[in-house]
């Protein structure tokens, strides 16, 4: 495998929403660059990015893949990301890899969520960005059309560079804008063709894009106004386009037709010359320079049960070698590593070392995703991925009982190969909740589960942990007797429960007279911290109780520390029954991020789950932040409710508040679908 330095490879993000065309594109960039002999197609399953079997049975992008290409002496590391939000934590991966996020844009359907979600993170990450509407051979395609749509949505760097003529509705040829060129295409191949004539669109185009260049520099902005919007040579727009992109200023537009292979080379070459190499940016305080001591960062983590990891490290610093003594600056901890491979999909090209800029795989590194691995003379940290946090959730149970100690090693191979997951094993409701981004994320976990680490689970729904409390302040006794030959058993108290504040038990006395001997007060305790792990409605634990023993009697010989929490026992079950109990129900504090329009919708919904709405606050880019209280017990299809409700554009975060009273309306059911705990047993 060929080496390459800094200034010649391109590190690409392919983003964009699910179905535009990023998979068919790498095949496409693949074949053209030669780096394949043989175009795949995702409806055959044969296609470099999709090779995972969950990806070819569900025919789309489940996983981050990577894969290279060479184009003139330029190594183009491609990671092509997932469309579909439920693995949206794949985008987010590729595009802090990347330099520039390249996002396709169908040409049929135009600007759509998944198109505005990777604009807004490549632009919140500093990111170059690079439109390729895509699908130019599909029916009722139109890229002016699309065109306008970007420029309606991104505003006036959006800056068209390769456009089709299409004058009869079908693509004659394609224009590449900075050379003036015209081209045609047989079986992929370029064939270069008279200019269109008399195409007034076609100028109006090219001078846009010299306005555009004259912006990014001074001395391109005089030429242009001395020359009354003459044109500039070609090195000079090759160098503005260049340094528009690297800036920011420039979103450079290719249309092409991935599956015949139509202006597929011109994209490469606008790549190479047009987006910046990574020795043009930095990453965070680090530059990217191969002289410098080794720094890398892990941005992907696939777990394998039989490789075991495989993790796909961008080289920021330095030259990666096995010689290098690793460093990762998380755990302090050495680190070595098995192979080094430069991957295309699933196939494996072992290298002996890599250069700052570059993008490879590691084999057997105990590093996880968004780890710093540092020459060990120079230790430092980088900042870790910001992941979409879990949002809908599902208890997993074995199928088969024997795997039940399967379940949570499995489950961590997962956490450590997709950071969007969760894994909790709640110890109160006795069930393993997997948390996700929706149900086609925890769908595709549990098919993982199963053909990697042999696990087959089911799914249910998660039990909500509520609790019991009182509402009246009662005075009971209890008393425990029992005479067996010898040595009875004998324990007398009278306690007086009421409601508090504190989630804890609260446990007084204020015995006079010595009824109850002070040797016995932590037996009555200990007697109530057992009874509250139930309560005498639904089973649940009991919480702001309040507890004061004031009297009883005691048996000198019949009296003992386990009759005393027998007794304790009797009086909490009588006490609790006669104290006006009731449930509480645990409480989420929400915070939703929705379009302007949809914060009506949001409130709505907030209104009919029984919760209540605290505030809003406008986030920008057309957002608002909705921060809201709901029951747990109404959130539990919210993921899908928002994500429909804002055609995907809105998210939610969750964290537990407090518990509050459930409307006695509803404690019936409640009680009726309750767990069944175990008894007291004393």
């Amino acid at each position: 495998m060929k080496t390459y330095k800094c200034k010649n490879i391109r590190n690409i993000a392919l983003a964009g929403h699910g179905g535009s065309g990023k998979t068919s594109l790498t095949e496409a960039i693949l074949y053209t660059s030669g780096g394949i002999d043989r175009m795949g197609k995702i409806a055959d399953g044969n296609t470099v990015s999709d090779y995972d079997p969950d990806e070819i049975k569900r025919k789309v992008s489940l996983n981050t893949s990577i894969a290279y290409a060479e184009w003139k002496d330029v190594k183009i590391n491609i990671v092509d990301t997932p469309g579909q939000f439920d693995f949206i934590g794949g985008m987010y991966e590729g595009i802090r890899a990347a330099e520039t996020v390249v996002i396709t844009v169908p040409a049929k359907d135009g600007v759509q969520v998944g198109t505005i979600k990777a604009y807004r993170e490549a632009k919140k990450l500093g990111k170059a960005t690079m439109f390729v509407i895509t699908k130019l051979d599909e029916e009722n395609s139109s890229f002016y059309r699309v065109l306008e749509d970007l420029k309606a949505n991104f505003g006036p760097s959006v800056c068209p560079i390769i456009v089709p003529f299409d004058k009869f509705g079908t693509v004659e040829s394609y224009i590449n804008l900075f050379e003036m060129k015209a081209y045609k295409y047989t079986n992929g191949k370029a064939e270069e063709v008279e200019m269109p004539a008399s195409e007034n669109r076609i100028k109006g185009l090219r001078a846009a894009m010299a306005e555009a260049i004259a912006e990014t520099d001074e001395e391109l902005m005089m030429k242009f106004f001395e020359n009354e919007g003459e044109d500039f040579t070609e090195a000079e727009i090759t160098k503005g386009l260049h340094d528009g992109v690297d800036q920011g200023i420039i979103t450079p537009v290719v249309c092409c037709a991935g599956e015949k292979l139509e202006s597929i080379d011109k994209l490469l070459d606008t790549m190479i010359y047009m987006l910046p190499s990574p020795d043009e940016r930095k990453d965070e305080i680090v530059d990217y320079n191969e002289d410098m001591p080794l720094a890398a960062f892990v941005f992907k983590t696939l777990a394998d049960p039989f490789v075991g990891k495989l993790s796909f490290v961008k080289i920021v610093a330095g030259v990666l070698t096995a010689k290098v003594d690793i460093i990762n600056s998380r755990t302090g901890e050495s680190e070595k590593f098995g192979k080094m491979l430069a991957l295309k999909g699933k196939k494996q090209e072992e290298m002996i070392e890599a250069y700052a800029g570059d993008i490879v795989a590691l084999t057997k590194l105990n590093a996880n995703t968004s780890d710093t691995l540092c020459d060990s003379s120079n230790v430092f940290s980088l900042s870790p991925i910001e992941f979409p946090v879990p949002c809908y959730f599902k208890a997993v149970s074995a199928k088969d009982k024997n795997d039940e100690g399967k379940i949570s090693s499995g489950i961590k191979r997962l956490l450590e190969e997709d950071h969007t997951l969760s894994y909790v094993h709640n110890h109160e409701t006795h069930q393993r909740i997997l948390g996700g981004l929706g149900e086609q994320h925890i769908d595709s976990a549990v098919q993982k589960l199963k053909n990697k680490f042999g696990v087959d689970v089911t799914l249910s729904d998660p039990v909500i942990a509520y609790r019991e409390a009182i509402r009246k302040k009662v005075s009971v006794e209890g008393k425990h007797k029992k005479q067996s030959g010898g040595h009875g058993q004998y324990g007398h108290v009278k306690i007086e429960f009421e409601p508090h504040n504190e989630d804890q038990l609260i446990f007084e006395e204020r015995v006079f007279g010595g009824s109850v001997p002070k040797n016995f007060f932590p037996a009555v305790e200990k007697g109530l911290q057992e009874s509250i792990v139930h309560g005498v409605l639904a089973g649940y634990p009991v919480v702001r109780l309040k507890a004061t023993l004031f009297d009883g009697s005691y048996h000198p010989v019949d009296s003992s520390e386990q009759a005393f929490k027998m007794a304790a026992h009797i009086a909490y079950k009588t006490g609790l029954a006669q104290a006006s109990p009731c449930l509480l129900e645990p409480i989420e504090l929400m915070k939703f991020t929705v379009p302007d329009d949809n914060t009506g919708d949001v409130m709505g919904i907030v209104n009919k789950r029984r919760g209540a709405v605290l505030g809003m606050n406008p986030v920008g880019d057309g957002m608002t932040e909705v921060d809201a209280e709901l029951p747990m017990a109404e959130t539990g299809d919210l993921a899908t409710v928002i994500r429909q409700m804002t055609k995907g554009m809105g998210w939610f975060t969750m964290e537990f508040a407090r518990y509050e009273q459930l409307p006695s309306n509803l404690e019936a059911d409640v009680i009726a679908n309750a767990p069944k705990f175990s008894e007291y047993e004393g």
